[in-house]
This record gives structure tokens, C-alpha cells and sequence, in this order.
């Protein structure tokens, strides 16, 4: 064992007893490197998984109880004999582990009683998905502890999505889930929501001279649920006009069609959005392709005009009013990388994150300055890991 799990497993024993066949879990975080509000138009995403993950150790203990230990959070408990949704625990991790219990319980396991001790190092409410990190943890934990057939990745996302959705509350897409079960980066397209097409690269941005940084702005996400909502809503409301429920199903000759009349009817900004839409789902491939022929310049050329689109048509980037936070930190990477790199919205827009990438050379000064802007810690640097969510036994 390395010295990390001897941690968890020393923390493991002293929570709930020794003298047990131990798994240990791990579930990384993830990057939106490609695709910014295509994922729930059943487009195309390019996502990574991270350096930083949910790493645990779990062993059964012979009841129906679940108990749970995690850094940072009050130890619970959790009776799997009554798996139905439970209206007090949504936005909490006992939803999320009722959820994936009821989840696993559907591919033919008996739930048992298990002992878990968990630690993070995902940033907290940094936009790198650290709920579907979570809930891939539990699931993989669940999938080794009860006898039944592997789990694949694939399946395993679609499973920690319901969990998000019907047990946490969250109507979340699935790239978070699926790019994190995955691990590597991964190109995935979503016209069929059912059965996602996905393939992975091995590709490290350090190996072109560069580095994945993120910044946080360390805004209140709540503030803009609303305008969040309206992204997918706005879009959609276009492909209703086509009789259809999202845009991937709308020919864009059509869409060219009509846009007199979808303007009068619904508005600029959702026209705008649709052609966000549009762009951005073709500059993803494109960007897949440059990845894929190790060419970082075209990748970085693509990835300021998906930026760009982000911030003029897709309009995630600010809402009005004074607080612009996601702009004033765009304005000041750009202002430190000057023609070197490119700058982005990442996820999901407004007051959350944005992304770099950042010659190696200037990492340093990169991190330092938004740092002095942000905050100490708000800036970092990542590297893709290959690894997937995972459980093995120790």
C-alpha cells in the first residue's frame, strides 16, 4: 500500500475496527476541455479527468447500515432497507448514497452495510464536479462490496446522473459522470442520450509545452440558478419550434431558415444562444481532431473562438448589472498571457470558473497574478490522469 491509503486505513480502523477485507476508491475530478452548453442539446463534449480525486477505503460490517466519514463533513449513517427517494435529503450526500444503492440494487446486488472513510482534494465549489466524483466513489465501492457483474463505465455514469437527478435533486446532464467513470480525455457525443459514443486519448498538454490552469471567481453559485436555467431552456424553446427537444435534432439549414420568424417570436438572445449551439458543436470536433494530431496551436486558435462564442452569443460569461466576475477574471488572464495560450468560460458560466492554458514557462507568474486578483488559492495548474473512477481490494 502507499503511504496514502496506509493514512486512510490507519483513519479507517481507528473510526470503525480492523480485521476486515479492505477496498480502496478512487474518483477524480474533471475538466470541461471542449463543448461549453452542448452536452444537454445532445452534442459533442471533450472532457478530462484530473489530478485531484476522492480517495477512500470501505469494508462490509455485517448490518444494513451504511456509515460514512469524510473530511471536512459530519459522519451519517444510512439504513438500506428502505431505498425510495426521500425529499429531506436532497442536496445532501446521503441522497446521493441512498441513490446509488437503489442503483446498484437494479443490476442485481444485495445491498449491505458498509463502513467508508473518505478525504478530497477537489477544490471546494470549484466547477470540477466534485458531486459525480462522489457519486462514482460510492457506486464503484457498492460494485466491489456486493458480488454481481462488473459495472462498465458507461453504465456506471448513467447510474450517478439518476442517483443526481431523482435522489439529489440536481437535473444535471451526464458529462460530468461519464467523462469522470472514464478517466483519460475523452471525446462524447450525446445525441443518444441512452448510449453515449465515447473514445479516449492519451494526451498530456505538458508534453506541448503547456498546462491546464483554473480559476475560481469564489462566487455564490445561487445567484445565478436562474440564468443558468435559461441556457438549456432558451435553446430548447428554438428546437420546440421545429417540433423537436433539443437542437441536435434541428439540420442547421433549418435553423438558417427561419430566423426572422424565431427572432420575432422568441427573442434575440435565444436565436444567439441556438447559434452558440452550432458553432461551438463544431469547433469541439474540431478541437478533438487538433488533439488527436497532437496539433496544440490549431487546439489553442479553436479554443479562443469557442471562448469568444461563449461570451457573445452563448452570453454565460456575464449577466448584467455591476458584478461581472467571470469577465473581470477573463480580462485578466488575457491580460497576463497576452498572445500566448487561450482563455475560456468553463462549465457553466457566470460566477464559476475559467479556464488557461498557460505556457509552462509562465505558470508560475500566470497563478501568481490571478492569485493576487482572486485570492490566494482561487488559481492552480492540473494534469490530465488517466485513471478513471475505480475500487479495488487492498
Amino acid at each position: 500500500m502507499s503511504t496514502f491509503d496506509t493514512e486512510l486505513v490507519d483513519r479507517f480502523e481507528a473510526l470503525y475496527g480492523g480485521g476486515r477485507a479492505l477496498a480502496h476508491v478512487h474518483a477524480p475530478a474533471r475538466s470541461e476541455i471542449a463543448g461549453n452548453h452542448t452536452d444537454h442539446e445532445g452534442g459533442h463534449v471533450v472532457a478530462g479527468a484530473l489530478d485531484v480525486s476522492i480517495e477512500g477505503v470501505a469494508a462490509l460490517n455485517g448490518t444494513s447500515t451504511v456509515r460514512v466519514a469524510s473530511d471536512g463533513y459530519e459522519p451519517f449513517e444510512l439504513d438500506l432497507t428502505d431505498l425510495e427517494p426521500r425529499v429531506a435529503e436532497q442536496v445532501s450526500t446521503a441522497g446521493l448514497v441512498r441513490g446509488m444503492a437503489h442503483e446498484l440494487q437494479l443490476t442485481g446486488r444485495t445491498p449491505q452495510g458498509f463502513d467508508l472513510v473518505m478525504t478530497s482534494d477537489i477544490p471546494g465549489g470549484s466547477g470540477l464536479s466534485s458531486s459525480a466524483a462522489l457519486e462514482l466513489a460510492v457506486g464503484r465501492v457498492m460494485e466491489t462490496l456486493w458480488e454481481g457483474d462488473p459495472v462498465t463505465p458507461t453504465a456506471m455514469a448513467q447510474a450517478a446522473q439518476r442517483a443526481e437527478n431523482v435522489y439529489f435533486g440536481k437535473p444535471c446532464g451526464l458529462m460530468d459522470q461519464l467523462s469522470e467513470a472514464l478517466g483519460g480525455i475523452a471525446h462524447i457525443d450525446f445525441a443518444d442520450p441512452a448510449n453515449p459514443v465515447s473514445e479516449k486519448l492519451d494526451f498530456d498538454f505538458a508534453d506541448k509545452g503547456y498546462a491546464l490552469c483554473l480559476a475560481y471567481m469564489g462566487t455564490d453559485h445561487s445567484v445565478s440558478t436562474a440564468d443558468y436555467a435559461a441556457v438549456p431552456g432558451e435553446m430548447q424553446s428554438v428546437a420546440a419550434e421545429f417540433g423537436c427537444t433539443r437542437l441536435c435534432e434541428v439540420p442547421i439549414e433549418d435553423f438558417d431558415g427561419h430566423v426572422n420568424e424565431l427572432r420575432a417570436k422568441l427573442g434575440d438572445r435565444a436565436v444567439l444562444r441556438a447559434l452558440h449551439y452550432y458553432i461551438e458543436n463544431r469547433l469541439v470536433v474540431e478541437r478533438w481532431d487538433a488533439l488527436c494530431a497532437g496539433d496544440i496551436d490549431a487546439f489553442l486558435d479553436l479554443t479562443r473562438r469557442s471562448g469568444a462564442s461563449s461570451g457573445m452569443y452563448l452570453q454565460n460569461v456575464a449577466n448584467g448589472g455591476t458584478d461581472q466576475p467571470a469577465m473581470v477574471a477573463l480580462a485578466l488572464a488575457e491580460r497576463l498571457l497576452g498572445d500566448e495560450g487561450a482563455v475560456r468560460i468553463h462549465g457553466g458560466g457566470f460566477g464559476g470558473s475559467i479556464q488557461a492554458f498557460v505556457p509552462l514557462d509562465r505558470v508560475d507568474s500566470f497563478i501568481a497574478g490571478m492569485d493576487g486578483w482572486l485570492g490566494e488559492g482561487n488559481c492552480r495548474s492540473y494534469r490530465i490522469s488517466n485513471e478513471g473512477a475505480y475500487a479495488q481490494w487492498l
